[in-house]
């Protein structure tokens, strides 16, 4: 599976490594090699209200999202998973990449609050399954075992 290899070639990345933005850039390269068509994965980390652009793979990207703002925000400000089959049919979904057509944004926990968020755009329309959904929600957990309390 795919999926348990990304999550293995994650884990041998970071762990035991303190050094919170080189884990973020390792996770998205690797996210980037592994997960087939897609066109973004990357990080945005969150700056008092804003989500702001952390390490990522692919075109340049919006530099700030508020919370509560697009599929970003949504998953800051609901803290659970925003899995987007077709973001031209999401309310407020703000494109930084025309191209992109589904999302799968997962929140990053730190001491119980949202510390940014993980996402992924394809240009395909419903690229994403519920499977990628909870891959990418145990990924994380491995990021956040890597964060400084």
């Amino acid at each position: 599976m795919k999926q348990e290899l990304l999550l293995q070639q994650v884990r041998a990345l970071t762990q035991g490594v303190p050094h919170t933005i080189a884990n973020l850039a390792n996770t998205a390269a690797a996210i980037w090699q592994n997960m087939e068509n897609i066109n973004w994965a990357g990080f945005y980390l969150l700056q008092g209200d804003m989500l702001v652009l952390g390490p990522f793979q692919g075109k340049p990207a919006c530099i700030e999202i508020p919370v509560g703002k697009g599929v970003c925000g949504a998953a800051a400000a609901q803290q659970k998973t925003q899995l987007v089959k077709n973001v031209h049919d999401f309310p407020g979904h703000i494109a930084c990449d025309s191209a992109s057509n589904s999302e799968l944004v997962v929140p990053i926990f730190k001491n119980g609050k949202v510390w940014g968020v993980l996402d992924i755009d394809s240009p395909l329309i419903g690229r994403f399954s519920e499977e990628d959904a909870r891959a990418m929600e145990a990924l994380v957990q491995i990021l956040e075992q890597t964060l400084a309390p």
